[in-house]
């Protein structure tokens, strides 16, 4: 039996102090600039699983700018040496990490035949020209020059990740900071040419390890030590998600930017951002 509709069972307005008439302020579409946001969805075919493509991956790239964000106040923090403050933004990367992760889950409602109603019309566009994912890549530690060449035709992000590149990133500055505090880090690694490929060293595994047995005196960077491997840890997740949902939907097809697809992608899940901190585990 259908429930018939009652006005009391509506929420009551009469006692709040709602602002009907904005007057000249702003207001919250205004603000968030929703309008040029929400046309930002434009599909090139009228599949249905196409919305749902785009704003998946713009919403990743949303939450990749937050992680740029943050990530700059990280490293503000270290080379200030005061890295107390920065363990906010590293507890809301680690949030922003999970929630990246979980976009996969998202994408993989889609079926292959899904997908391939309309992936023809993607072009050579692909994940793998995501400016913001190398800025990530490059920010943390893992520089690649090769990646940088498919973004030359657009001067502003080419120049972006070239800087990006050659500039330390947070784990050459955590380095710099071990070394202020004391901790025994080959100067080699202190003063290299950043664009290269970073190289594990046993000195500096050494210098964690005697972190983590120095923890009363140094538990700043014993706390820095865990937030770096948590963060490692979840860039793995989300790295392996990419991997699952892509073999879920295109099977061993080739990227769309031209890439091997899931071989390219299982290349990625050896890399990690900070391997001196994983070769401790085993000498505690």
């Amino acid at each position: 039996m259908t429930k018939k509709f009652d006005k009391s069972e509506r929420v009551d307005l009469s006692d709040e102090q709602v602002h009907w008439d904005l007057g000249s302020s702003q207001s919250y579409g205004e603000y968030l600039k929703l309008g040029r946001l929400l046309e930002a969805q434009k599909p090139l075919t009228r599949e249905h699983d196409e919305m749902m493509f785009i704003i998946i991956h713009q919403v990743s790239e949303l939450w990749m700018r937050l992680f740029l964000h943050e990530l700059a106040g990280v490293l503000d923090c270290v080379r200030r040496d005061n890295v107390g403050p920065s363990f906010k933004m590293l507890e809301r990367i680690s949030r922003v990490q999970t929630q990246l992760t979980a976009a996969w889950d998202v994408l993989s409602t889609m079926t292959p035949a899904d997908y391939s109603a309309f992936r023809n019309s993607l072009g050579r566009s692909s994940g793998f020209q995501s400016v913001q994912y190398r800025l990530l890549e490059f920010t943390i530690g893992n520089k690649n020059a090769d990646t940088i060449a498919v973004h030359r035709r657009e001067s502003e992000a080419y120049a972006a990740l070239k800087r990006a590149l050659e500039a330390p990133s947070l784990y050459d500055e955590i380095l710099a900071l071990l070394s202020r505090r004391g901790y025994g880090i080959p100067e080699d690694y202190l003063a290299r040419d950043f664009s290269q490929p970073y190289r594990a060293s046993k000195q500096v595994a050494g210098a964690w390890l005697a972190v983590y047995h120095n923890t009363e005196e140094d538990w700043d960077l014993y706390e820095l030590a865990e937030r770096l491997i948590d963060m490692d840890h979840k860039f793995q997740l989300w790295r392996f998600a990419h991997l699952k949902t892509v073999e879920r939907i295109i099977g061993y097809k080739r990227g769309t930017g031209g890439t091997s697809g899931v071989a390219y992608l299982a290349k990625a899940l050896e890399l990690k951002f900070f391997p001196e901190l994983w070769q401790i585990r085993t000498s505690m």
